[in-house]
């Protein structure tokens, strides 16, 4: 029988490219539906939600990258958290509502290369039991879009979805409301047959 599991739309800002040499600023989860197995079923994604923005851990950073979060680099050097403390809250949330469902979480993003690779790097190095995701428990909703809407990847942009698939919140940069906006596109998809975008064969 297959497990429950239950979909965790992640948004990420950083100040630079990659992590290691840059920082993750900030980072919001929100729980966006859970399948059973056979149905998926959405919900409310404000519900159950995390949200953290923390210290630098290098020097280095990109003044573009950082403007597009909005946060003030200064501000997270005095008030940030640990990365230590933020990671191994964000794993205790999730095993949390992991108990409360009944079903284990699945990293979602948009794209999901980008968003990954900083919570993924982020968790192995700084949470005490590594990625609550393992090493691969992911969905990309660029591929999911493509699948569906029979579209090369390179075409699977925001701007080429039918307008009904999109969340009518605000994109804002900040990760918990970009992850709740996010999380409604997820649950657009799943509920999407992609009939009308199907090519002739």
């Amino acid at each position: 029988m297959a497990k429950a599991e239950f979909y965790v739309s992640a948004d990420v800002e950083a100040d630079g490219p990659v992590p290691g040499p840059y920082s993750m600023s900030s980072f919001g989860l929100a729980v966006a539906g859970v399948r059973d197995g056979v149905t998926f079923q959405a919900v409310e994604p404000a519900e159950r939600t995390f949200y953290a923005e923390l210290k630098p851990i290098s020097e280095a950073y990109d003044p573009e990258a950082l403007a597009v979060g909005g946060l003030d680099r200064g501000r997270l050097v005095r008030e940030g958290q640990e990365p230590t403390q933020a990671m191994d809250a964000a794993a205790d949330w999730l095993a949390t509502v992991s108990g409360e469902l009944g079903a284990a979480p699945v990293f979602v993003a948009y794209p999901l290369g980008y968003d990954w690779m900083w919570m993924y790097w982020y968790f192995m190095q700084f949470a005490s039991n590594g990625s609550p995701f393992g090493h691969s428990r992911c969905l990309d909703l660029k591929t999911l879009y493509a699948a569906k809407a029979a579209s090369p990847i390179i075409g699977s942009t925001k701007r080429s979805m039918p307008r009904h698939l999109l969340s009518s919140r605000p994109h804002t940069h900040n990760a918990l409301d970009d992850a709740i906006e996010q999380a409604e596109l997820f649950q657009n998809l799943m509920r999407w047959d992609g009939a009308e975008l199907q090519l002739e064969p």
